[in-house]
């Protein structure tokens, strides 16, 4: 192992190194894997322990993945991948705590969630200058790309829970309105000329409702418009394609960024 991949005792990256990986095919098919695995495994853990508990392992797990990341003086998919996985975990207790435990609408956790990530987003850029994915070369610059990440998941879950419950939609056909919506941001960016950061960012926000509502449409009971799989069942298939996927693109180094490019 060379001084390049060994994880940096004083939490500084490595100049010129990127902390996040290209975005690829794989990254959008473990980035969905990923907010569904989240959801069921929020969902489980909730019910076989007291719901305080698994809220405070959550949290737990989220920081410990991420020291692990931010450890590593460049990019490596284990540990962001990691990362992001449990991100999906607490960013689901943390929408679902809002509305079970302070009986906060989906209505309105929608819009305080959307307020959040706008007040990141809004922080970020009058910081850095650029919301791009390929200029987080700093620990600062990653720190706001994790609290992006982090409303992004709160946010989506409160919009996967409005569209079923709220809008009585129930999750498949949730899932499948976010299928939809989710092509717009590429449609835009492909064919229009959107900007790219929007689309990318657009595009990520959609990822979690997408993820969830389908990892409860698989998961949830049928009188819950669900085909009755279970969560553990659903959590243990997920994990399995996550792992595989991640597998390989750590064997290949493929999804690396090289160099960063700013703004």
């Amino acid at each position: 192992m060379t001084s390049f991949d060994r994880p940096s005792r004083a939490w500084l990256v490595r100049p010129g190194a990127l902390r996040v990986p290209q975005i690829t095919v794989a990254f959008w098919a473990i980035k969905g894997l990923s907010t569904a695995m989240g959801e069921s495994t929020s969902d489980y853990l909730v019910h076989v322990m007291a719901p305080e508990l698994a809220v405070v392992l959550g949290f737990a797990g989220f920081l410990f993945a991420l020291v692990l990341q931010f450890r590593r003086r460049r990019y490596w998919a284990w540990t962001y991948w990691f990362a992001v996985v449990m991100v999906g975990v607490f960013g689901t207790m943390a929408a679902d705590v809002m509305h079970v435990a302070l009986g906060v609408p989906y209505t309105a956790s929608s819009v305080i969630y959307a307020l959040t990530l706008a007040a990141v987003f809004f922080g970020w850029h009058r910081t850095e200058g650029t919301l791009s994915i390929h200029a987080v070369d700093t620990a600062r610059r990653e720190a706001f790309y994790w609290a992006a990440v982090v409303a992004t998941f709160a946010m989506g879950t409160a919009l996967g829970d409005f569209t079923a419950y709220t809008l009585h939609l129930g999750y498949l056909p949730s899932a499948a309105v976010f299928a939809a919506v989710i092509v717009i941001p590429a449609v835009g960016h492909l064919r229009l000329g959107w900007n790219p950061i929007f689309s990318f960012w657009f595009a990520y926000v959609m990822t979690r409702p997408l993820g969830a509502s389908l990892a409860d449409g698989l998961a949830k009971p049928h009188n819950l418009s669900g085909l009755g799989l279970g969560d553990l069942t659903v959590v243990l298939g997920l994990g399995f394609l996550i792992v595989a996927l991640v597998g390989l693109v750590a064997r290949t180094d493929r999804d690396a960024q090289p160099v960063s490019v700013s703004g």
